[in-house]
């Protein structure tokens, strides 16, 4: 459906995220995949969704030559807990600092998607609340030795053990936790 729906035009998907690939791969559309490195710094004064809106536009303004063909796909996602964003971590120290304040809490977690072409960009993004239950050291030092979750907004990921032993619910999109609300992306490629 929505292949043939594309189907005049080249999909980029700017992410060198395997889950986000993976993720649009399932959508059974043909993309290309382009990186260009950007410096993932935005306001202080930004909250919430503001900055993964902030930090999508920004993948994607380096992308300044497409053709009438191309559509450009970027995404940021980030974790937000007590009206703070946490991002990846920077070593061990900060995964376990992440994992411990997320600990027993209700967070959320916020992905912007950017849908860009040579005459116009849109930019959309999700939330979805998560609950993690009260974790052990023990639990946070086994989880980031073994997957090593440095790729990760707030240190860890839904679809490893970590997702398989903390979450108590989520409301909202599964995919959007992954880093990838593809509900959202298919339903606006299919309103082009």
């Amino acid at each position: 459906m929505l292949a043939k729906k594309l189907s005049k035009h080249h999909l980029i998907l700017a992410s060198g995220s395997p889950r986000r690939q993976e993720f649009l791969k399932g959508l059974d559309v043909p993309f290309t995949i382009q990186l260009k490195e950007v410096e993932e710094v935005y306001p202080k004064h930004l909250k919430a969704a503001e900055i993964t809106d902030f930090l999508a536009n920004l993948k994607a303004s380096p992308f300044t030559n497409l053709t009438e063909k191309d559509i450009l796909i970027t995404s940021d996602t980030i974790v937000w807990l007590d009206d703070t964003a946490i991002g990846k971590p920077k070593n061990f120290e900060d995964a376990v600092a992440m994992l411990q304040k997320l600990s027993g809490t209700k967070h959320q977690v916020i992905t912007s998607i950017s849908i860009k072409s040579k005459h116009f960009q849109k930019i959309v993004n999700n939330t979805t609340n998560v609950y993690f239950k009260v974790l052990t050291d023990e639990e946070i030092v086994y989880y980031i030795n073994k997957y090593k979750p440095f790729d990760k907004a707030g240190a860890y990921g839904i679809q490893e053990w970590m997702g398989f032993i903390a979450i108590d619910k989520i409301e909202g999109s599964y995919f959007n936790v992954a880093g990838f609300p593809t509900h959202l992306l298919y339903k606006e490629l299919m309103n082009l």
